[in-house]
């Protein structure tokens, strides 16, 4: 059996984002029954050198939203990265989801080999559709949802490894 690189991009990065949702729904929560500002927490970083909560997820969300576009070979939806409180990033996320929702197996399938050129800075990166969906897009994606889960985790949000799994 083969896996698609639809199969291997869009049904993987809706579920990460959906259990994303799940991790900022108990954040929300927490704050709220433990009467903390939610700003705090939006705000909250691991280190002083790493972005805040918000910024973690408007990555994870841009990540899988522009590697999906690329892939396809069209241009992404762009997102304003304003949100500033829970139920505004949860909406963002419920957005990505739906447009996500909208690719079909034949504009991701058959992607393994486009280029795909990618500016990071000052500088330019060549990938082929494979190596950046395997060792680019879904790194990134797996990173920031954690260290979004890592972040709230931190702040004493109940969450355990099944938060960020999800549901089998």
């Amino acid at each position: 059996m083969t896996i698609s690189m639809y199969q291997a991009s869009i049904p993987v990065s809706i579920r990460t984002l959906n259990n994303l949702v799940s991790i900022l729904e108990k954040g929300a929560t927490y704050a709220e029954t433990k009467k903390i500002d939610p700003s705090v927490l939006i705000n909250s970083r691991l280190s002083p050198d790493m972005f805040p909560l918000s910024k973690q997820v408007q990555i994870a969300s841009d990540i899988v939203n522009r590697g999906a576009a690329r892939l396809a070979g069209i241009e992404p939806t762009q997102f304003e990265d304003n949100e500033t409180t829970f139920p505004q990033l949860i909406d963002r996320i419920h957005q990505t989801i739906s447009g996500l929702n909208t690719f079909k197996p034949e504009q991701i399938d058959g992607s393994e080999e486009r280029t795909i050129t990618l500016k990071l800075g000052d500088k330019t990166i060549d990938f082929q559709g494979m190596p950046f969906l395997l060792s680019f897009v879904l790194p990134n994606l797996y990173f920031h949802v954690t260290t979004a889960y890592d972040i709230l985790r931190h702040c004493g949000v109940e969450l355990g490894k099944q938060d960020f799994l999800g549901q089998p």
